[in-house]
């Protein structure tokens, strides 16, 4: 570790960056940025025009114990307790997951449906999280309306304050409930990212995720649909007329979750959307 007090802000960056590099993290410089920047409660600029200072001491302990956090293998995100997703910031808790680029796809998709910003939706968020694709619909779709449920109470608070940072609080509800079932319907919009690992797939997955993010949101069961299942089944009674719902996928989940879909009565008019990596990821199901 560490252990030289006299270094620079710079130097103590560097050598964050080498135990990092170690220890095996894929981006250590920018994690070793992120997290020293935090300890010092600089913002980014600050860490580069004031690199030739002193470290303090106080910070270079802070640190110290935020690396060594990081090197245990707790995501940088969790330890900062914030993340970016669609260029807004949201707080995390031990109910939430960690908003992912992939899932951006799905608020990409939603967006291309409903192409006129100052369209009146009724948006449903199904297992809302952190609120992360709810606000950003909220955001980009100023004239909609917006209803987060969540399983979990410990989500749906940090989802409510989530949506209040985003100043769209007055436009989004947050409840806490079993997916659809105590709603009815007339959504225009329905989206969500449901546990899709399955349940043999669970003890394999990434510590940083296995350890770190919520059982509840990540196991799908002994296929990794059982989500889809209950979802799709209120999707005829939910959506409205011309509605649509789109759904976050796994990857080679599209044909079994489309075959689901049709199964219900609903229609699949188009293949998943894409995301950054190829990986078919949002699927849009219709009614029929």
């Amino acid at each position: 570790m560490i252990a030289a007090p006299s270094f620079t802000v710079t130097a103590f960056r560097r050598q964050m960056a080498a135990e990092l590099t170690v220890s095996g993290v894929e981006a250590p410089d920018l994690e070793a940025r992120l997290l020293l920047a935090h300890a010092l409660q600089w913002d980014r600029d600050a860490l580069f025009a004031r690199g030739d200072e002193s470290m303090p001491s106080a910070a270079a302990r802070e640190a110290q114990g935020l690396l060594l956090r990081r090197i245990a293998g707790e995501p940088v995100s969790r330890i900062l307790g914030h993340r970016e997703f669609w260029s807004l910031d949201f707080q995390l808790s031990p109910d939430t997951l960690v908003p992912r680029p992939d899932t951006e796809a799905v608020v990409e998709e939603a967006l291309a449906l409903f192409p006129e910003r100052g369209a009146g939706l009724r948006i449903l968020d199904l297992g809302t999280g952190s609120g992360a694709i709810l606000a950003a619909l909220l955001t980009e779709r100023p004239a909609a309306l917006g209803v987060g449920v969540d399983r979990a109470e410990g989500a749906a608070r940090t989802a409510r304050d989530n949506l209040a940072h985003a100043r769209v609080e007055t436009r989004g509800a947050v409840l806490v409930g079993d997916w659809g079932a105590s709603l009815s319907g007339g959504f225009d919009l329905v989206v969500s990212n449901p546990p899709y690992i399955t349940h043999r797939a669970m003890a394999s997955l990434p510590r940083e995720v296995r350890l770190h993010d919520p059982e509840l949101a990540l196991d799908g069961g002994d296929d990794g649909l059982s989500a889809y299942r209950a979802i799709i089944a209120d999707l005829p009674r939910l959506l409205a007329r011309d509605g649509a719902a789109v759904l976050e996928l796994g990857a080679g989940q599209e044909a079994a979750v489309a075959a689901i879909a049709v199964e219900a009565g609903l229609v699949v008019p188009a293949p998943a959307r894409r995301d950054l990596a190829g990986i078919p990821r949002a699927l849009t199901v219709r009614r029929s």
